[in-house]
Parts: structure tokens; C-alpha cells; sequence
């Protein structure tokens, strides 16, 4: 069975739904922490320009990172699991062969 062939039940999407928006909020609120630390340093515009630069490529990371189609979601569990803004345990509901998968491609 490939990945983009795996079905989820109600309950899974329920599951899937919730720990996507946890770690999507643990890293935002992360984010906003350190754009407050950093904007609260600027001194002159080139710290302005570095933190816009910054702003992009972590919106442009953020964005990409995020994809919540379901057949996307296997590997977008599995890379918010290895940069730790999931927890297994999160994504307890989902079928055993989808958190073996989650958890051996988080491994890699």
C-alpha cells in the first residue's frame, strides 16, 4: 500500500486535525518569541532588512512545511516529529501502521 493510498477514518482525521494545529501553534508562538527577541535588538536598518529576511524564509518554511492533505500527512507528521513540535503520542487514534510509519520515517 502506498502512502497516497491510505484511507483515514473520521476519528483519524479528528486525531490528525488536532495535533497538525498543536504543532503548528507550538512553532508560531516559538516564532513570535524569537521575532521578539530579535526586533527588540535592532539598531540600525540593516537589522531591520535581517529580520525581514528572516520573516520570508520562515514563512516560506512554515508554509511548505504545513501541508495538510491527507495523503501528504504520514511525512508532514514525520518531519514535525523529528524537529520536535510534535509528539508521538499526539497522534495516538491513528492506525498502528500509519504511527509505525510516522515513527520510522522520523527516525531517518
Amino acid at each position: 500500500m502506498q502512502v497516497t493510498e491510505i484511507d483515514w477514518s473520521e476519528t483519524e482525521k479528528e486525531v490528525a486535525k488536532t495535533a497538525f494545529d498543536r504543532a503548528y501553534a507550538r512553532e508560531i508562538d516559538a516564532l513570535i518569541l524569537e521575532v521578539r527577541s530579535f526586533s527588540s535588538a535592532i539598531a540600525q536598518i540593516e537589522d531591520m532588512w535581517r529580520l525581514h529576511d528572516f520573516l520570508s524564509a520562515r514563512r516560506h518554511e512554515i508554509d511548505g512545511k504545513y501541508d495538510y492533505r491527507y495523503s501528504a500527512l504520514i511525512f508532514v507528521f514525520a518531519g514535525l516529529l523529528k524537529d520536535g513540535w510534535l509528539h508521538l503520542e499526539e497522534l495516538e487514534g491513528l492506525d498502528a501502521d500509519k504511527l509505525k510509519k510516522v515513527a520510522a520515517l522520523a527516525r531517518m
